[in-house]
């Protein structure tokens, strides 16, 4: 089971921080009017939302991929990798449903404007003044949505470079570890041909020695293991 430190959950925390702040402005586009400039605002910011939290759930998807190769080497096994899968899904499926619900809400609003400009255009009830009133309430809304539009952009590009760096680190942490395992292979292929090569001389030696020098050998050894175990765990 991976850990809280584990860069996966630190990712994941970040993407449903991402989540829960687009469900809750969906709610807002939810409860807005379709002929007002809030609507038109938040459904732009909720579809570009929609498109960063999918691209952050891709990239954390291929990691699981990588890990599934090797579980064991990542310290994970198959109910920890089936966790996160399923979590996947779930991220993808919450934000298909907002993404879905938007985009056909700008269609109907984009169909009923068009037709509240047909019915409009064949008379005209406001006066100039009123116009006027319309188009400044409208500008200083429009100056307001542009400024919270940039605040959470920032926000948004911070999160982006946060996950950005927690990804680089997963890769660096992932070369390293690679590059210990080649250099282990490798010293364990030399340790391997020094033994065969310490055997064959100790059994050229035997043959050569006789029985007699072989049991001398063999007390030799006895008493010189005799003396490292005492020299090591009694000294």
């Amino acid at each position: 089971m991976g850990s809280p430190q584990d860069p996966f959950y630190i990712v994941r925390e970040e993407i449903q921080g991402s989540i829960g702040k687009l469900q809750s402005n969906f709610h807002r586009w939810e409860q807005a009017a379709s002929n007002t400039g809030e609507f038109v605002h938040l459904t732009k910011e909720l579809l570009t939302s929609c498109e960063s939290i999918e691209w952050q759930v891709d990239e954390l998807e291929k990691t699981i991929t990588v890990a599934s190769r090797d579980p064991a080497y990542y310290g994970l096994d198959e109910v920890e990798l089936s966790r996160r899968r399923n979590w996947i899904g779930s991220a993808r499926n919450q934000v298909g449903i907002v993404r879905t619900s938007v985009e056909k809400g700008k269609s109907n609003s984009a169909m009923a404007r068009h037709q509240d400009l047909t019915g409009t255009s064949r008379t005209n009830q406001y006066s100039s003044q009123d116009n006027d009133d319309y188009i400044d309430s409208e500008s200083d809304r429009q100056l307001l949505l542009m400024r919270q539009q940039d605040d959470e952009l920032d926000e948004l590009s911070e999160s982006v470079i946060r996950i950005g760096s927690v990804g680089l680190t997963i890769h660096e942490e992932l070369s390293g570890q690679e590059r210990i395992i080649n250099d282990l292979s490798l010293e364990m292929e030399t340790t391997s041909n020094r033994l065969d090569f310490v055997q064959k001389k100790i059994g050229a030696v035997m043959k050569k020695a006789g029985i007699k020098g072989q049991i001398m050998l063999i007390l030799f050894l006895v008493v010189l293991f005799i003396v490292l175990f005492v020299l090591v765990f009694l000294t």
